[in-house]
């Protein structure tokens, strides 16, 4: 006779803890990175419905195998996932067990099993940024209207500020503090880490225009940038800045400029970042700038150097002296080391 399932047993029984108390009250994730992990699940759970004739019901957690995952990999590839999608897409099955592991002790061999699957191979893409010339042409092609404006100075800040798109979109008047001998703007970012951007003298004057048009005499507690439908006004889209940006970037295509294929809102943070460091910016105070917590993914993402950095690079390393000879020459037992002989 078949022993009865246990509801502890089930593959699923844990995830809404997971996704709603554990990342949230516990670990202080981003609500984004805690959808993230909740369409990696769903995405599995669909996997196991859809393509392994599965039942959530029955789906355990020793059915969770290294085949099973593997398998599942497949498919995801199979669908046209990149293999670093698939890669976070696994990462999440692998940090629910471990959490699952900690609530029940069997379930550790489990999660220590699913770890110990090697990464999909990845190709590292070369990061494209936007030249200074196709910056200004962005910068200049707004009209001088009053749409024109708000435009102009999306894309100013974006640059400026090096902030994340729903960092710029979550910004209120009362963040701001431009009569002050440092003009600058209070930015809420990832995980609720707080950090205050100052701003050029430049962003500074397109700003103050901006508010003079727009947000004359208006509550601290309203958005920089919102849009109003059907009379209700509130935060603008990320959708309604991606279409700015195409919109400008299009007009300065066709004056012949050179732009990146695609130009999106995070090009504009790592252009700033990269152009911060080529200047000489130490990579700290670009990490700040960004709001990373660790310089690790500055330099990982944004420390590209510039061909005036790898020529002094090059430049400072002294050129051998003709007259030595290496140490090794006639040196049986030299030469027997370097080759981890005895």
């Amino acid at each position: 006779m078949k022993n009865k399932i246990t509801t502890e047993q089930l593959f699923f029984s844990r995830t809404w803890n997971f996704l709603n108390h554990y990342l949230v009250k516990q670990a202080g994730r981003s609500p984004e990175t805690v959808e993230s992990y909740r369409d990696s699940l769903t995405i599995f759970k669909n996997y196991l419905v859809e393509e392994a004739n599965k039942s959530i019901a029955t789906f355990q957690y020793a059915d969770c195998t290294k085949e099973c995952i593997y398998n599942y990999r497949e498919y995801l590839l199979s669908k046209g996932y990149k293999p670093s999608t698939v890669n976070v897409r696994v990462a999440a099955i692998r940090s629910y067990l471990f959490y699952s592991a900690d609530m029940d002790v069997s379930i550790q061999s489990i999660a220590l099993a699913i770890s110990q699957i090697t990464p999909c191979k990845t190709t590292k893409e070369e990061k494209r940024i936007i030249s200074n010339e196709g910056l200004t042409a962005l910068f200049d092609a707004p009209p001088n209207t009053k749409f024109g404006l708000r435009d102009r100075v999306i894309l100013i800040l974006l640059y400026d500020t090096a902030v994340r798109i729903s960092e710029l979109l979550n910004i209120r008047l009362g963040d701001i503090a431009l009569n002050t001998k440092y003009p600058s703007i209070f930015i809420t970012g990832k995980g609720n880490k707080e950090r205050t951007i100052q701003l050029t003298d430049k962003a500074t004057e397109h700003l103050k225009e901006y508010l003079r048009v727009y947000h004359k005499n208006q509550s601290p507690d309203n958005y920089l940038f919102s849009t109003t439908i059907k009379g209700h006004t509130d935060r603008m889209s990320v959708a309604n800045v991606q279409r700015v940006i195409k919109k400008y970037s299009a007009i300065v295509r066709d004056s012949g400029i050179d732009l990146p294929k695609s130009v999106h809102c995070h090009m504009f943070r790592r252009t700033r970042a990269t152009n911060l460091y080529q200047d000489g910016v130490a990579i700290e105070l670009v990490s700040t700038v960004l709001g990373h917590a660790r310089t690790d993914t500055t330099k990982s993402y944004y420390a590209k150097p510039s061909v005036e950095q790898l020529r002094a690079a090059m430049e400072s390393v002294p050129t051998p002296v003709e007259s030595e000879s290496p140490l090794w020459v006639g040196n049986e037992d030299e030469m027997a080391r370097m080759c981890g002989l005895r």
